[in-house]
C-alpha cells in the first residue's frame, strides 16, 4: 500500500503540474487555485484503481510531459466536442485519434460506470445531488455531466493503460463492486466521515437547518 500511495501521490503532483497550464478562454478557473480539493477528488478515484493502472497512467503522463503535451488541456478540449461544439471544432484536428475499435471499448466502460452513478445516486440521493450531473445529455456550456468528463479523461489514456483501466472495470463488475461507491468512500473519508450512510444523513439534516 505504501508503494501504491507514492506512486498516487506522485501521479497527482504532476496532473496539478500540467492543470496549472491549462488555459481558459475566461480566464484562470478558480478550480486551478484549490489545490487541496483537486487532491482529495484525484486521490478518491485513484485509491480505487489497481496499482497497475496507476503506475501505467503515470508513465502517460510523464511521456506527455516530455513530448511537450499536456494531457489535462486534451481532457478538457475532448469535454468541449460536448459542452462546446463550435468552440471544439477549431482544434479537433490536432487532438490524437482514436480507433473505432477503441472507441467501443470506451463507450463500454462508460456505460458500465453511468450505472454505477445511477445506482449511487438512487441510493444516495443527496450526496449524488452534489457532484455533477450524470449523462451528457444533461449537459450545458458552464457544466460538464459525469459521462461527458469520463468520455474525456479516458480518451487521454494509452492504449495500455485503457486495456489495464478496462480489466479493473471489468473486474469490479464481475465482483458485484460499485465503482462510484468505492470513490465516494475514499473522498468521504478524507472529509472525516465514517460511512456513506452517515454523510446522507448529515446532509439530509443540513437541508432541513
Amino acid at each position: 500500500m505504501e508503494r501504491k500511495e507514492r506512486v498516487i501521490e506522485e501521479t497527482i503532483k504532476m496532473e496539478w503540474l500540467q492543470f496549472q497550464e491549462v488555459s481558459n478562454e475566461g480566464g484562470r478557473a478558480a478550480c486551478q487555485d484549490d489545490q487541496e480539493t483537486f487532491v482529495i477528488m484525484r486521490k478518491s478515484q485513484f485509491l480505487a484503481w489497481d496499482e497497475e493502472v496507476i503506475v501505467s497512467y503515470l508513465d502517460d503522463l510523464n511521456e506527455a510531459r516530455e513530448k511537450g503535451w499536456n494531457l489535462i488541456t486534451e481532457k478538457y478540449a475532448r469535454m468541449m466536442e460536448s459542452t462546446a461544439p463550435e468552440q471544439y471544432a477549431r482544434f479537433a484536428d490536432v487532438l490524437p485519434k482514436r480507433e473505432e475499435a477503441r472507441i467501443r471499448i470506451q463507450e463500454d466502460i462508460i456505460s458500465k460506470e453511468m450505472e454505477w452513478a445511477e445506482e449511487f445516486a438512487a441510493k444516495y440521493p443527496k450526496l449524488g445531488a452534489t457532484g455533477r450531473k450524470i449523462r451528457t445529455s444533461e449537459d450545458t456550456e458552464w457544466e460538464t455531466s459525469q459521462e461527458t468528463y469520463l468520455r474525456g479523461e479516458i480518451s487521454t489514456y494509452s492504449d495500455k493503460t485503457l486495456a489495464l483501466y478496462y480489466a479493473m472495470i471489468c473486474r469490479f463488475e464481475r465482483e458485484g463492486k460499485n465503482y462510484t461507491e468505492m470513490i465516494l468512500n475514499n473522498m468521504i473519508a478524507q472529509y472525516g466521515y465514517k460511512t456513506l450512510e452517515q454523510t446522507e444523513e448529515r446532509l439530509d439534516e443540513d437541508r432541513r437547518k
